[in-house]
């Protein structure tokens, strides 16, 4: 399962900026700048590594992942296990990139593990604009345009089962806290399977540097994430 997004050096992970950039586009549908492999900020999208976790760990009825540091294009990285059960995703310098914390009953079944991830990445990748611009515009704020910067801080959820459902996510509300030049975006959302609840969880993003909301602004950065996808798809 998604193996054409990085290689397996002995205990190691590595990440090309090429992969990187295909998941988040091919998989995600995430147009963010910052994935792109010439961008200098350049960074592995959290949804990529929240996907090797459940490829390499399985799919647990709860879990909870925290993204502590972004990871840089071909950094070796190693997923590892602690005698309590975390997952720690750490560099060899110990530097840790990203903390789950998971308990329940667990499942390794292909079918569920990569339809699960491709079912939460699809909705997670949809940050910007769908789910950001609406909540930037109703509070007066927004990312500087020249430096765009949302961070992935957090996700978890919580199922009720792990067997013969193929999953849906839908947002159920969405929330924007500002604090300055700071806010923090949460968004929370329902788990269905042919139309009955299995679950729910909800995602943290921090979007820095505010500035005034601009809708002249706005809607070019917008006009140019759906240039960049036409592209991407036409190609």
């Amino acid at each position: 399962m998604f193996k054409d997004f990085y290689a397996q050096r002995g205990e190691y992970v590595v990440i090309s900026a090429e992969q990187a950039s295909r998941f988040a586009k091919s998989v995600a549908g995430d147009y963010n700048p910052i994935h792109n492999p010439d961008a200098r900020r350049f960074c592995v999208p959290g949804d990529l590594l929240f996907t090797l976790v459940l490829v390499k760990f399985g799919l647990s009825r709860q879990m909870e992942f925290r993204f502590t540091n972004m990871v840089g294009a071909d950094t070796p990285i190693k997923f590892s296990e602690t005698e309590n059960g975390d997952i720690h995703v750490c560099d060899d310098s110990g530097k840790c990139y990203l903390q789950v914390v998971r308990s329940g009953e667990m499942t390794r079944d292909e079918a569920v593990v990569e339809g699960f991830a491709r079912c939460y990445v699809a909705f997670s990748g949809k940050n910007f604009p769908h789910y950001l611009k609406p909540l930037m515009e109703q509070h007066g704020v927004m990312f500087n345009p020249k430096r765009p910067l949302v961070i992935y801080d957090s996700m978890g959820f919580c199922l009720e089962r792990l067997d013969g459902f193929s999953p849906n996510l839908a947002l159920n509300q969405s929330s924007l806290d500002v604090q300055g030049k700071r806010a923090d975006a949460l968004l929370e959302f329902s788990i269905e399977s042919a139309g009955e609840a299995v679950g729910v969880g909800s995602k943290k993003l921090v979007v820095s540097g505010l500035c005034d909301y601009d809708a002249t602004e706005m809607a070019a950065i917008v006009d140019e994430f759906y240039r960049l996808k036409a592209a991407y798809e036409a190609a």
